[in-house]
């Protein structure tokens, strides 16, 4: 059986019965993304490998419970997101309320409403210096606005599905989401001013 070809729910479906090569499909499918993902928020490759070994054991025991009524991609999401979590908690790395204004390290606060410059920032970006440039920004956010933008601009989950996954409601999705927003613009903002002279602008 030719398991690159099938569909997740195929594999999954396979993976319920006990089929490994299906199984071992779906982590060579998914393991870089998870990866991607975990580091993006633990910050730490150490961290962001035991993330994803973590969760590749859990999908393993769980996978049963699957009720394919969502995609698989997003339920694997959860359970890496949930193994961050709890390795946060244990490391009890802060985080920060979203009622707090986003403080840069300048010291300014945004408060301003500013125009999302983009729906998908990642994914609109080919030049490798300026998307490496977008990564960089992303890391400086704080963890709970971080979460947001790699869970919605990044891995393209919607606003429910992060709702969920984040036990908030979708409303706090949209203004963590905007704030961060914010701030990577006033980040790459600053890029291209310093790009000026180099470019003619």
């Amino acid at each position: 059986m030719e398991y690159r070809k099938l569909k997740d729910l195929g594999l999954v479906s396979l993976a319920k019965q006990g089929d490994r090569s299906a199984f071992s499909e779906l982590v060579k499918r998914y393991e870089k993304k998870v990866y991607a993902l975990a580091l993006r928020i633990m910050q730490n490759p150490e961290d962001a490998s035991d993330v994803l070994q973590d969760t590749f054991i859990q999908v393993f025991k769980k996978i049963k419970d699957f009720k394919e009524k969502s995609r698989f991609s997003t339920w694997l999401y959860r359970i890496a997101y949930n193994e961050c979590l709890m390795r946060k908690r244990k490391k009890q790395i802060p985080t920060v309320s979203i009622d707090e204004p986003l403080v840069l390290a300048s010291g300014e606060e945004l408060k301003q409403e500013i125009v999302d410059w983009s729906s998908n920032p990642l994914a609109t970006i080919e030049n490798k210096e300026l998307k490496n440039k977008l990564e960089e920004a992303i890391s400086k956010l704080p963890g709970e606005y971080r979460d947001v933008v790699v869970l919605k601009d990044i891995e393209g989950l919607s606003h429910k599905e992060i709702a969920d996954m984040l036990k908030i409601s979708i409303p706090n999705v949209k203004t963590r989401l905007h704030r961060a927003r914010m701030f990577l613009r006033k980040e790459l903002s600053d890029y291209f001013k310093g790009l000026g002279f180099r470019y003619g602008v």
